[in-house]
């Protein structure tokens, strides 16, 4: 915890250094753990949480316990084909939190089939798209009570 609170001073006296574009593995081997996290840094990373968000950053640090320090955050949220970024800024994320982590390739960023839309847009089409899996899942447990039988319940994270 020392560690990250002291990249997070080092990072904010840094903020108005230019982001490098490409930092390269310099010929590295591989590393087994979280330290194969360390070729990564200064790298922009995609990472889904165990709750189903999705956040998109330059990872500046990662710990023995893959907890991920994020610079330039952004939470994406996709409805269908479409997407919003919701601006975070500097972002902490628990390692027992981490589904997936990933760089992600500018070149194949750039021909995404998905199209961009304002914040409130996405997030009103999240509301509404939340809204008909709660009424499914009433349907849904109306007719399982309806035959006798006790629905489940999985609400602890989204891969259970």
């Amino acid at each position: 915890a020392q560690y990250l609170l002291c990249t997070i001073w080092k990072l904010l006296a840094r903020m108005d250094e230019p982001i490098p574009e490409d930092s390269g593995s310099g010929g590295q081997t591989y590393l087994p753990g979280t330290a194969s996290l360390v070729q990564e840094i200064d790298k922009r990373l995609l990472v889904v949480l165990r709750d189903g968000k999705t956040l998109i950053g330059y990872l500046r640090s990662v710990d023995q316990f893959a907890n991920l320090l994020l610079q330039d955050t952004v939470e994406r949220i996709h409805v269908g084909t479409q997407f919003g970024d919701i601006p975070r800024g500097i972002y902490l994320v628990r390692g027992e939190n981490v589904a997936l982590c990933g760089e992600i390739d500018p070149a194949l960023e750039a021909v995404q089939p998905l199209q961009k839309v304002p914040i409130e847009a996405i997030l009103e089409s999240q509301r509404l798209l939340q809204e008909e899996r709660e009424e499914a899942k009433r349907r849904r447990e109306a007719a399982l009570r309806a035959r006798g039988m006790r629905p489940l319940d999985h609400t602890d994270d989204a891969f259970s």
